[in-house]
């Protein structure tokens, strides 16, 4: 890395006139607005700074990426190679490469995001008025150069002709770098006024105290050598940036497989266009729960492990993804996503909503890529089931998952071989009997979980005894609700932090839940078996299907409904996990004992 002192303006802005400085690929366009150009051109002429610039040296750079030229650059420029990629000072090299040295019109927007075209001009007078504030000088004018007032009727200020921008002392800032034209212009400027003295004066101020500060500004620079490894490169990037919208890392691959003419992004619309009817990898408006740097990191740690690479698929490890292997393993990799969502649907996972975790997808598609039929068979489909819910109940996929993803991947690959040779995830999992009583929200994934152990237990619908499948669930706008309702348990004085917790919930079409309302257990169900649609003993059979005690919900009793359910579901999760719910006690106990298990 080196750095300098500073560097002329002048010679960045021709820099990138000749397209020898160009910007990478994933820098987002330029948006600055109208107002943010001239505050930058008048913190210029006052000679105050305006921050430092960071280029890397991208002639004989390891880092590869796709280049472009800056806005308003002439395309015949497309055809250079840059010696620099600018990292950090877009937005302030643009606005004033395209306001003051390139010849075309700007392109920029007011305050309120609207399009517009702009030239900018300084006001001679203005300028060395020290009673006028420098912003108030830079002025910019529209494509016509004509300034118009009373809903564009009136004239307020032309500038159409060059005897017209004499006439008004205004200085096109766009000549300021080019020596020739601006001598022209001065030259024209006396002429016009006859070589007035008090105008010749005027300009003698201006040039001495705006121009020559303009053409010899300097900006602190820093260059980070063509030695830097992409990885930092992109590092670098995202901390100077830190401002603005994030950078993914699949937007720093687009621009590294653009440079060798391959669309990322229009190939992951193609593949996402084969998954976004999957309801439980989406979001609402279409927006996926699996998205492109999900994809790109299981294929890094599938290609590494097909190529027998070190497994890996940290930050580093996707940006060294070579677009061969992409190529060659892509279809791979996407029959494994399907196989991994028909494997979710299967454990009763419908929507996104209820997914405990999106994380958990990148293991699993890799699992299944590496060999869908190797979790055909029984043995190994258990152990696939036993391993997915070790990491929900563990609470497991939440951070530091690219350490975790290796781990399960490379242990679930022995395990198959050896029983003894558990995955990580299996062995340090552990759920406590008080996690339980503290699940209150869809928040946590084990709350989540919970929801679907009891779908995957054959529950079915509370009141209509309606299967709860992928149709229905959709169909019947299923959501959770509560067993013994909310305002009932408020009335009853139950405390909040027991009635509300996930031991009280169950999935419920929304049609049932209306028919439940506010009441006491004892009169919705009276209330069902009145209507004569379901019989007594059928409706015992909905209500023991989630997990509930009949007799104790048909007796409004609550302390033995909720101590019974929490065993069964603790029965759900051990069946699930293969392992022990700790803490868990089966003794009959007040309801206060529960309470006492749950955080303040």
């Amino acid at each position: 890395m080196t750095g300098t002192n500073g560097e002329s303006l002048k010679e960045i802005l021709e820099s990138i006139n000749k397209g020898e400085t160009q910007l990478p690929d994933f820098q987002r366009g330029w948006v600055w607005e109208d107002k943010r150009i001239r505050a930058l051109v008048a913190s210029i002429t006052n000679g105050y700074p305006i921050g430092a610039a960071m280029f890397l040296e991208y002639a004989g750079s390891d880092a590869h990426f796709k280049y472009r030229l800056f806005e308003g650059v002439d395309k015949a420029k497309q055809s250079v190679e840059p010696r620099y990629l600018v990292l950090d000072g877009q937005q302030r090299t643009t606005s004033l490469y395209r306001a003051a040295f390139s010849k075309s019109v700007v392109e920029t927007c007011d305050d309120k995001k609207k399009s517009i075209k702009r030239y900018y001009y300084l006001n001679i007078p203005e300028c060395l008025n020290t009673l006028t504030d420098r912003i108030d000088a830079v002025e910019s004018v529209p494509e016509d150069r004509i300034v118009r007032e009373n809903i564009g009727r009136d004239i307020k200020l032309d500038l159409s002709t060059p005897e017209k921008e004499y006439a008004n002392h205004r200085f096109p800032l766009n000549i300021v770098f080019d020596q020739e034209a601006s001598m022209k212009w001065q030259m024209g400027y006396w002429s016009y006024h006859n070589s007035d003295p008090q105008v010749m004066t005027q300009w003698t101020k201006f040039f001495s105290n705006i121009v020559s500060p303009i053409v010899n500004f300097r900006i602190p620079l820093i260059i980070l050598g063509n030695n830097v490894p992409k990885e930092a490169v992109c590092q670098v990037f995202e901390n100077v940036n830190q401002g603005g919208v994030s950078l993914t890392v699949f937007e720093l691959v687009t621009a590294t497989f653009a440079a060798d003419n391959f669309e990322l992004r229009k190939d992951w619309d193609l593949i996402w266009n084969e998954l976004k009817d999957e309801n439980v990898i989406k979001f609402k408006n279409n927006q996926p729960s699996f998205t492109g740097t999900d994809f790109l990191q299981a294929m890094t740690l599938f290609a590494n492990y097909k190529e027998g690479r070190t497994l890996s698929c940290k930050k580093k490890d996707v940006l060294s993804l070579k677009l061969d292997d992409y190529k060659k393993y892509r279809s791979q990799l996407l029959d494994g996503i399907k196989e991994t969502i028909k494997f979710i649907k299967a454990e009763k996972i419908f929507t996104s909503v209820d997914l405990p975790y999106s994380t958990q997808l990148v293991p699993l598609s890799v699992l299944f890529a590496i060999d869908k039929n190797l979790w055909f068979g029984a043995a190994n489909k258990a152990k696939l089931k036993q391993w997915y819910w070790c990491g929900v109940f563990g609470e497991l996929y939440g951070s530091a998952n690219e350490t975790r993803y290796v781990n399960d991947v490379a242990g679930m690959m022995k395990w198959v071989n050896n029983d003894d040779e558990k995955p990580d995830t299996v062995i340090r999992s552990n759920f406590y009997y008080s996690r339980l009583l503290n699940l209150f929200t869809r928040n946590s994934a084990a709350y989540k979980g919970v929801m679907a152990l009891i779908l995957k237990n054959g529950a079915v619908d509370f009141i209509s005894g309606g299967s709860m499948d992928f149709a229905s669930f959709l169909d019947e706008s299923t959501d959770i609700h509560h067993i013994f309702p909310q305002t009932y348990c408020e009335k009853a004085g139950i405390d909040r932090r027991l009635w509300n917790s996930v031991v009280n919930k169950t999935p419920i079409y929304a049609k049932s839940n209306r028919s439940i309302g506010g009441v006491a257990p004892s009169i919705y169900i009276g209330r069902i078996e009145r209507k004569g649609t379901t019989s007594a003993e059928d409706l015992n059979h909905f209500i023991a299907s989630h997990c509930v005690d009949v007799d104790a919900l048909r007796g409004d009793d609550f302390n033995s409904y909720f101590q019974k359910r929490a065993q069964a579901l603790c029965d759900l999760i051990e069946k699930a996990t293969g392992k022990n719910v700790e803490g868990r006690n089966g003794d009959a106990v007040e309801l206060d004992t529960y309470v006492d298990c749950i955080d303040e």
